[in-house]
């Protein structure tokens, strides 16, 4: 496989990313609580059996164990000092996993901080996707996505850092969840405002994910594609909200039936690349 640049990411064919990491690890064992971005160290086994399931599934693209390996995350997790290590560690892992076959997103998640809100300076912010990046980019990775955004401004933030951190294609993707029409984030971020920022911040490719279900993000993949055809769509969709189960557990009502259905549209509104979360119909609730 050629390698990736950000001058020839627009040539990416249609290609099919992972699922769900957070609710296959818990499969694998450990408390609910615990932080699974550790496993990257204490049980690398485990990540990777996770990692080489989505490569002999057909992934062209998949990511790595790393969201919640920012810094600021870490500290909440007893973890401190320890961002370096793990996102380095996660991305050797899948780049083991993808022998040659698969490209290697690194995964950076939000800090649980809102930027906008002033609960984390624009300059530390930066400080921290910039240490997370250049660490995924070390380990191997061959681009990296900024995920489940909701605060325009941290993700301003974590866009400059990743590109300044390093050479590869960064891309950004919001969580779309609120507003009447499940078509803001929490922040009230609109498609548009998303895409916008994407685009004039340098980004490869803008999308969605998580949120409340993949129907609904047939819809917010429209209104990014009518934003222009400058940047290719990324979508994630969720398997809809989770529900609780009398055990305790959760469980998730969308199947892959219900992703297989949403690919026509999604397709033909753009998307290129495509990441379902259709994880197992019942599953403990993700901890990160």
């Amino acid at each position: 496989m050629d390698k990736l640049t950000r001058e020839n990411f627009r040539q990416l064919p249609l290609s099919a990313t992972d699922g769900a990491w957070g609710t296959e690890l818990m499969k694998l064992g450990g408390l609910s609580t615990e932080l699974k971005d550790l496993w990257n160290i204490s049980a690398p086994d485990k990540v990777l059996q996770v990692a080489s399931s989505y490569v002999e599934a057909g992934s062209d693209i998949i990511l790595t164990n790393t969201f919640s390996s920012n810094r600021i995350v870490l500290e909440r997790h007893g973890a401190s000092g320890r961002c370096a290590e793990l996102s380095r560690a996660g991305a050797a892992i899948s780049r083991r996993a993808a022998g040659g076959r698969t490209l290697v997103f690194g995964s950076i998640g939000p800090t649980g901080k809102l930027v906008s809100l002033k609960q984390l300076a624009v300059a530390e912010a930066e400080s921290v996707f910039e240490e997370q990046a250049i660490a995924l980019a070390e380990g191997g990775a061959d681009a990296i996505v900024i995920e489940t955004m909701a605060d325009l401004e941290e993700a301003r933030a974590a866009l400059r850092a990743c590109l300044r951190a390093c050479s590869l294609p960064v891309g950004v993707s919001f969580t779309f969840d609120s507003g009447k029409d499940k078509n803001r984030t929490m922040m009230g971020v609109s498609p548009a405002q998303a895409w916008k920022a994407a685009k004039e911040g340098g980004a490869s490719f803008v999308g969605a994910n998580c949120g409340i279900g993949i129907d609904a993000y047939v819809k917010v993949a429209q209104e990014l594609a009518q934003c222009g055809d400058d940047l290719p769509l990324w979508i994630k969709g969720n398997a809809g909200r989770p529900k609780m189960a009398a055990d305790g557990s959760t469980y998730y009502t969308a199947g892959p039936e219900d992703f297989a259905r949403a690919v026509p549209e999604l397709v033909a509104a753009g998307v290129r690349l495509l990441r379902f979360d259709a994880g197992p119909r019942r599953c403990h609730r993700r901890s990160y």
